[in-house]
């Protein structure tokens, strides 16, 4: 497959580069799919081969697991995102996210953005 982010760019010598052809629809680039605190609501998205993704737009409540079985818990505001200082500030919720609920610290173990479920374990 070539390399298609080179296509219209300069060469290393400074000479323009002419595209020999137009970008595929499978090397379009998709708006960043992102969830955030908010009314519950689960989008759905086509891929590659028909696939269909859902995805977590936005979330009120976490799933989370305790020693006592899986409960649902009511989400309050975002403490930290490692991922990206931006998205803290945005508010977004990717894994690995810090998040405070009812039920204190949680920690978002799925992936809101690939599957469409929230869940997580309790840190402190």
């Amino acid at each position: 497959m070539p390399n298609v982010e080179n296509l219209t760019k300069r060469k290393v010598t400074g000479g323009k580069r002419i595209a020999y052809r137009d970008k595929r629809r499978r090397e379009r680039k998709s708006q960043p799919r992102v969830a955030k605190i908010g009314k519950y609501q689960v989008l759905t998205r086509r891929s590659r081969g028909g696939n269909i993704i859902q995805y977590v737009s936005s979330a009120e409540k976490i799933s989370i697991s305790t020693k006592d079985g899986n409960k649902s818990v009511k989400l309050l505001s975002l403490v930290s995102n490692p991922s990206n200082r931006d998205y803290e500030r945005r508010g977004i919720i990717t894994k690995g996210a810090i998040v405070m609920t009812e039920a204190g610290k949680v920690k978002v173990t799925s992936k809101p953005s690939k599957n469409g479920t929230l869940s997580g374990i309790i840190v402190s």
